[in-house]
């Protein structure tokens, strides 16, 4: 087996293998309006939370906000606390599921008590040190917001095109079918990507208003580069049991390690192959080597 083959395998095996601790989630679920919604928003809430920490391996990663609690005071002193455990190499997750609305100038996540603006919103965003960050926002008119809160190294994913598609959504309940299964992971490496949730949600949207042949009220969007930077799940072996503090500082590790992979191969286009796959090496060894001390700390054996 060339190197080529060798490290493609290698990195196959190792994308396959437990989280780091580098990614924090905020999940807010707003104002339903009657039961039903209140409780389908709660469940996709805790759906897509309980799949944030067992890709992080600590429920310090992840915060949720639901019902009365989800209050515009609360969801600006959760993200500030969230935003206290972060440094700038790691990634931020914001997940925001309910209706908003749109009056032609401003959106609003509709929450209990003050609505919260896009303006409101964007402002906490980017008090998250984080560079890299994932937004995806699931209301109703959602796609008032993408524009606005585009920048470098953000994506931001809507349920729909523009702010004047107002009808209450579905794209929520397939992202959180999508983290919450291996339905999303295409590539059977045992790791749900923001690219194969969007993917999965997408199509579930597109393929429930054709089997009920009626028009279509919302069209996903999605603006930002390298969405499969984002690790939303992990699953079967993959998936780690939150809160080992052993296994969590290994974790943290595992994160800066990861990160130095992510950048490695942004570069492969620019690189002359023989100094790609070089640097590649080099990072992977020291992931494999991190691997098998994880391994044994949660009784899984070393990494062959």
């Amino acid at each position: 087996m060339n190197k080529t083959h060798l490290l493609s395998a290698l990195l196959a095996t190792i994308c396959a293998l437990p989280a780091s601790a580098a990614t924090y989630t905020f999940v807010v679920a707003g104002l339903g309006g009657e039961p039903t919604y209140e409780q389908k928003f709660r469940e996709q809430a805790a759906a897509v939370a309980g799949a944030a920490e067992k890709a992080a391996g600590s429920t310090n990663n992840v915060i949720s906000l639901s019902g009365d609690a989800a209050r515009a005071d609360a969801v600006r002193r959760e993200i500030k606390t969230l935003a206290s455990r972060m440094n700038p190499n790691d990634s931020a997750v914001v997940v925001l599921i309910g209706h908003g609305s749109f009056d032609g100038e401003n959106y609003r996540f509709n929450l209990p008590g003050p609505d919260l603006t896009d303006t409101d919103l964007a402002r906490l965003f980017d008090e998250l040190p984080a560079r890299d960050q994932l937004i995806i926002n699931a209301t109703s008119s959602s796609g008032a917001v993408i524009e606005r809160w585009q920048k470098p190294k953000r994506v931001v994913i809507t349920a729909t095109k523009s702010g004047g598609e107002k009808t209450a959504t579905r794209f929520a309940q397939y992202w959180a079918e999508a983290v919450a299964s291996d339905a999303a992971d295409t590539n059977k490496d045992q790791i749900v990507t923001a690219a194969e949730a969007y993917a999965f949600a997408n199509g579930k949207v597109e393929a429930a208003f054709k089997a009920e042949t009626s028009m279509a009220t919302e069209h996903a969007r999605m603006e930002g580069d390298n969405s499969a930077r984002f690790t939303l799940a992990r699953l079967g072996t993959a998936a780690l049991a939150p809160d080992n503090p052993e296994v969590a500082a290994l974790l943290t590790q595992r994160g800066a390690i990861e990160q130095d992979l992510n950048r490695v191969k942004e570069q492969k286009a620019s690189l002359p192959d023989t100094q790609y796959y070089d640097q590649l090496e080099e990072v992977l060894v020291r992931l494999a080597l991190l691997q098998r001390e994880i391994d044994t700390k949660v009784g899984g054996g070393a990494t062959p």
